[in-house]
């Protein structure tokens, strides 16, 4: 649906129902008013809809499953009258593509460094994705990129130096013209009061100046405003209020082995000696004689204390006041989840990270762990919890780090470095629920399903070498399709199975579970089965009853091995694309929170839905004031030079080619809207929102170059999209 509309006009238009809101029944009320009131609807007083509603409702258009009932006067006709459709097929697996992370890429965007086998033939669906390189036409040395004109770093290198030393030859033919988007002032230098690249920035002409020296002579110098620079550094901390920036020390350490995990020693060496003991305990586990009994006795006092225990952990809490944002491979950076904690997220999570690239200090996976400052915030707290004894809402945070492993070494030595250089964790989750075949072939993500031991006893480790940091899992309903296994396996991560039990090692330890309504083999291709999700929240509580009626026996769990004073909160996960979706699981469910994947990355106001417990019909320039936004927020992540405008607009496209797929809420003819149903072709309420709409990717180019200008002649931008599954070429 390529437009062709002038950008500058487009950005200048208003929709016409602009900050519009909308009730459950799809009424315009104006003025942010509903239901005659002007204040939003209140959880309590919010109100449903369902398909009675639906059918009950005088339209003019039937609603059809599948597809989303866009009012007639919107929908784009063929020339023999019917209505066009589009062309597209969406691959909802790219929210979870984890094999797209291990191309090598921009330094700055997570990639993995070379790859040692080139002649090896890769995995996975987005092996071959290729994005090009953003690069100065001349590119100026390192000595020269911070120092003004007349008092340059030496080089090392002298003339035999391959980059340039002349600062005017630069500025003039080495690099594109600076940018004049965001009033030309640099996004970085804006917030620092100085920029890390200097010269390099493409907004170098806001943070420099010509002067007059003493002798005359007309010099090229950086400006610093020493208000709010502070104490100017180069290297890992050049990014904008960052924390969990790891020192390069560190990760040389991890990666010469010179930095031990001696918490993980220890666990591992404990496990090792009670190895034996635990097997003869559970090869006798038949028979009720006295022999037996005293045997079992006897094995469980050779049993050494285990070093570590869960139960002085720091306290989680999840309600309706705190949606989940759910762990998005490559979408889940840090300038998004930024975005979307500007917009009410409560929780949010890191990209999956791999733990051996981690415990061997690699850069790319170590900077999945950065969070910005506004994440290390208290989430929204009303004071109303019950069920947790001790929980501080001052000392939580919203960002937690997920991590996959397969072998429990693994996953405890990955816990210990992460606990103990990145201070600000809410929690760590270990991914079970991702199905992609490049991680589960390794026994990583979903594969761990299948095995329950393995899986109790990697958690199990996780919590004793944690130290104050909560540990939690995500999982899916099982492995196979029609065949959940969820159930079983939650109460063994609950009450711990039969072998932990009776050799004193207790429960998991976790404090949350996350439960995604598919198996491993549906993928996304069918709605979340909320259903079993709701019979899973039932066993939950069937279980807490349980282990109440486990006091004062042998299978009694310690209560140094629960965390969270024994309370497990059990967090949705699946299709949840509006306030309606989320408040209805939460009281259907009865699930303590919901986690929000793909409904957030259509629209990523859907938290700010869920505050305010009502639709908002977002005018294409609102939609249009989030993308500057996160173009902002890309530049002050990555870089205002031409690389870090490059990786930018790489992740801004990856947004967009989700973003697109939202249809107003103002041209829905039934509410409420269904993640799963796809529009006809339509036109919006104006041209900009006709072209925010367009499923191809130079439009989704031409919305990224209204913030971060002309794209380098040699980017390139390959959709994971199949419909866009070829590669494209963006225009200088």
């Amino acid at each position: 649906m390529t437009t062709g509309a002038d950008n500058a006009t487009m950005s200048d238009q208003l929709a016409p129902n602009a900050g519009t809101t909308l009730d459950s029944n799809g009424v315009h009320s104006g003025n942010g008013e509903v239901n005659g009131s002007s204040e939003p609807l209140s959880p309590k007083k919010r109100t449903r809809t369902n398909s009675q509603d639906v059918e009950a409702s005088e339209s003019s258009v039937k609603r059809v499953k599948g597809v989303a009932p866009i009012k007639a006067e919107f929908l784009i006709h063929r020339s023999d009258n019917k209505v066009d459709t589009k062309d597209e097929v969406v691959d909802d697996d790219a929210a979870e593509a984890a094999d797209d992370r291990y191309h090598k890429g921009d330094a700055r965007d997570g990639g993995r460094g070379k790859n040692k086998k080139k002649d090896k033939k890769q995995k996975g669906q987005n092996t071959s994705r290729t994005f090009g390189s953003s690069r100065d036409k001349l590119p100026l040395c390192g000595t020269r990129a911070l120092s003004n004109e007349f008092s340059p770093k030496e080089c090392q290198f002298g003339d035999k130096c391959k980059f340039e030393h002349d600062l005017r030859k630069y500025l003039k033919e080495g690099r594109r013209e600076d940018l004049t988007t965001f009033n030309g002032q640099c996004p970085v230098y804006e917030v620092k009061g100085y920029c890390h690249l200097g010269w390099k920035c493409r907004f170098a002409g806001s943070h420099s100046e010509e002067r007059t020296t003493e002798d005359g002579r007309q010099e090229l110098v950086l400006k610093v405003d020493p208000e709010r620079s502070g104490k100017m550094s180069e290297g890992d901390d050049d990014e904008v209020s960052v924390v969990n920036v790891v020192a390069k020390e560190v990760k040389f350490g991890l990666s010469r082995r010179k930095i031990g995990t001696p918490r993980s020693d220890q666990y591992l060496e404990w496990i090792e000696k009670n190895k034996d003991a635990e097997r003869t305990m559970f090869d006798n586990a038949q028979g009720d004689s006295e022999t037996l009994k005293e045997e079992k006795d006897a094995r469980r006092a050779e049993y050494v204390e285990a070093p570590f225990r869960p139960s002085e952990k720091r306290r989680l809490y999840y309600g309706p006041e705190t949606p989940v944002l759910a762990p998005l491979t490559t979408q889940g950076n840090m300038p998004y989840r930024r975005l979307c904690v500007d917009l009410g997220c409560q929780v949010t999570w890191s990209e999956m990270a791999m733990g051996m690239p981690l415990i061997q200090g690699e850069r790319g996976e170590w900077a999945l762990m950065k969070a910005h400052e506004s994440e290390i915030s208290a989430p929204k707290f009303t004071g109303k919890n019950t069920v947790v004894q001790g929980y501080d809402n001052s000392t939580d945070l919203k960002f937690g780090a997920q991590i996959a492993a397969n072998k429990p070494w693994l996953a405890t030595k990955t816990v210990e470095v992460l606990t103990d250089y990145c201070p600000k964790l809410r929690a760590i989750d270990l991914n079970c629920g991702c199905p992609i075949n490049l991680v589960c072939e390794k026994g990583s993500g979903s594969a761990l399903l299948d095995s329950e031991a393995k899986l109790e006893h990697i958690l199990r480790g996780m919590s004793y070498v944690s130290k104050e940091v909560p540990i939690t899992v995500k999982i899916r309903m099982g492995t196979k399709d029609n065949h959940p296994t969820a159930q079983k396996l939650i109460k063994r991560l609950v009450l711990g199975g039969y072998e932990a039990v009776e050799s004193g090692k207790g429960t998991s330890g976790i404090a949350a579970i996350t439960l995604h309504g598919r198996s491993k083999q549906q993928r996304y291709s069918r709605s979340a089965d909320w259903s079993y999700i709701a019979e899973c929240s039932s066993l939950i509580r069937r279980l807490k009853k349980e282990k109440d009626a486990q006091t004062d026996t042998v299978a009694e769990a310690d209560p140094r091995d629960l965390a969270n004073g024994g309370h497990v909160y059990f967090v949705g996960n699946g299709d949840c694309y509006s306030h309606e979706d989320y408040y209805n699981h939460m009281d259907n469910a009865n699930v303590d929170s919901v986690m929000v994947g793909r409904g957030a990355l259509i629209k990523p106001w859907i938290f700010e839905e869920i505050q305010q417990g009502q639709y908002l019909d977002k005018s294409a320039t609102e939609r249009l004031s989030y993308i500057e936004k996160f173009a902002k927020y890309g530049l002050q992540t990555w870089g205002s030079d031409e690389l870090g405008i490059g990786t930018t607009r790489r992740f801004l496209l990856e947004w967009l080619s989700f973003a697109h797929r939202y249809v107003p809420v103002g041209l829905l003819e039934h509410l409420p809207p269904n993640i799963q149903d796809r529009p006809p072709r339509f036109k919006g309420r104006n041209e900009l929102e006709t072209l925010m709409a367009s499923e191809h990717y130079k439009d989704w180019i031409k919305l990224s170059e209204m913030f971060l200008g002309p794209a380098h002649p040699n980017f390139k931008f390959e959709p994971k999209h199949k419909s866009n599954a070829y590669e494209i070429e963006a225009e200088g």
